[in-house]
């Protein structure tokens, strides 16, 4: 949409909110500026005609509540105004824990390349009445972490244009260069994907974003494909990762009566005097490790060394994290 268009939508937006009585075409004409013409001149009546029509529909599809009627019984002129009781936003009530909640994901963003996003999801709740300090909850920490490619990614889904990129797969020796247009960045079983259509197969792929091992480079024009209407992207992942195949096995030492979640799972429990000792099975130890940590010092890996191994680097990850803004590591 144009400059001129949007500045002329706005005061058209303006202009039938302030009013209480129903304005014709031929008042607004005369109030909202973009709409100058001079009404004795066919062509040009004619040209403003249809330019109203045109912003009429595209409130209406904007979802403003354009309501039609006559200022009295006498006018035979149809006029407009907007209704303020359905265009004004309702309130937003946020508990307490939901305020903490929307705190914590704001810190989320702003650590993993969507500071914007954030800051503009603070300020529209902020307008709504709604003040979430996103320091009010700094001893409670979201332990999430994205791929250097999500944030080129999504910019280059919202922009609709194709990327490059080099994408190693685990049975072969070297990266391959692929070619993507893509539909969208998801997030399944704990891992980033991004599903689209490759230009080199000519078909639906998707990609685990971990497994990216060159900056992601934008290819072609902005605006140049539109994604498939109600793409299941989720699904299309689902399908293409199969079901979990648990091969690995493992042992950790929970406290008595805690980490209830991991026990739900546990294949054997035997207790001991340092805490129950139980047995998992677990199919990728990346993602096993980050489902463990999430229990904090209730659970203790025992073996084997590539669990222990990804779960202290990813405490000291954290650790990390508190030490770079000054924060002390929670006992």
């Amino acid at each position: 949409m144009s400059r001129t268009r949007t500045e002329r939508l706005v005061n058209l937006v303006i202009c039938l909110l302030a009013t209480r009585r129903f304005l014709t075409a031929e008042q607004i004409a005369a109030i909202v500026p973009g709409y100058e013409h001079d009404p004795n001149d066919e062509r040009d009546h004619e040209a403003f005609q249809r330019k109203f029509e045109r912003d009429k529909s595209e409130l209406r599809e904007l979802g403003v509540p354009l309501e039609m009627g006559t200022a009295s019984i006498f006018d035979n002129e149809q006029g407009y105004r907007i209704a303020r009781r359905e265009y004004a936003l309702p309130d937003i009530p946020l508990a307490p824990d939901e305020a903490a909640a929307v705190g914590i994901a704001a810190r989320l963003w702003q650590q993993t390349g969507l500071a914007a996003a954030a800051s503009s999801g603070l300020a529209k709740l902020r307008a709504g009445g709604i003040d979430v300090d996103p320091h009010a909850t700094l001893g409670v920490e979201a332990v999430v972490t994205v791929d250097p490619a999500f944030e080129p990614l999504t910019a280059a889904v919202r922009d609709r244009q194709a990327v490059t990129f080099s994408y190693e797969v685990p049975e072969r020796d070297a990266a391959g260069v692929r070619r993507l247009q893509p539909w969208g960045v998801v997030c399944w079983r704990g891992r980033w994907y991004v599903v689209g259509h490759d230009l080199e197969r000519d078909a639906e792929r998707c990609f685990r974003l971990s497994r990216i091992v060159s900056g992601v480079r934008r290819i072609g024009r902005r605006g140049a494909y539109e994604p498939p209407p109600k793409v299941d992207l989720i699904g299309y992942v689902a399908r293409s990762s199969g079901p979990i195949e648990r091969t690995g096995r493992a042992t950790v030492l929970a406290r008595p009566g805690r980490a209830a979640g991991v026990r739900r799972w546990a294949e054997s429990c035997v207790s001991t005097p340092d805490g129950d000792r139980l047995t998992l099975s677990y199919g990728d130890a990346d993602q096993f490790a980050a489902w463990l940590v999430g229990y904090g010092a209730d659970v203790v890996a025992l073996d084997p060394p590539e669990v222990r191994e990804r779960i202290v680097r990813r405490l000291q990850a954290v650790a990390a994290a508190y030490e770079s803004r000054g924060i002390g590591v929670p006992a």
